[in-house]
């Protein structure tokens, strides 16, 4: 897996996730716009972005359905709140036979303020229900995408905002 910011300005965070090896990889049917909650129960993308220097981080859950949900974590795990958003991510799966890409256009204006430091994360289901979690890093040997040594990647704010 590769993650990355591909574009980000007063508008639009626009995040990308390759994958490569993706042969048995099950993709969530179209569900539509929406929130939902448990999309890291099969093929899901996830971002964790941290500002500042306190506790609080906000973690985006994508899917290839094109369901999402942001949520509010006053400190690791703790204090779980949705995070109300302007409008709807917009989300594209495109797949191949080996490689797959997933794109997301956040709206800037429902994140937490930059700079962040933040984190890729994905969570990978293939056919038999075999599951794989990747991030940037992985402190212990149980992946916790909630772990702030997972925030690797810092994020200054976009010129001009």
């Amino acid at each position: 897996m590769e993650a990355r910011i591909i574009g980000f300005d007063a508008t639009w965070l626009r995040v990308r996730w390759k994958l490569l090896g993706v042969g048995k990889l099950v993709v969530p049917a179209f569900a539509g716009k929406g929130r939902a909650d448990g999309l890291w129960q099969t093929t899901c993308f996830e971002l964790f972005l941290k500002a500042g220097e306190g506790t609080a981080y906000a973690e985006i859950n994508l899917s290839p359905s094109e369901r999402w949900n942001v949520y509010d974590f006053a400190a690791r795990r703790e204090g779980m709140s949705e995070r109300p958003m302007p409008r709807e991510p917009d989300c594209a799966m495109r797949l191949g036979t080996d490689m797959a890409i997933f794109d997301a256009a956040i709206p800037v204006s429902g994140l937490p303020d930059a700079p962040w430091r933040c984190g890729f994360t994905a969570v990978l289901e293939e056919q038999g229900g075999q599951k794989s979690y990747w991030a940037l890093a992985h402190a212990n040997d149980a992946p916790d995408f909630h772990d702030p040594a997972c925030f690797l990647e810092k994020v200054a704010a976009p010129s001009g905002a």
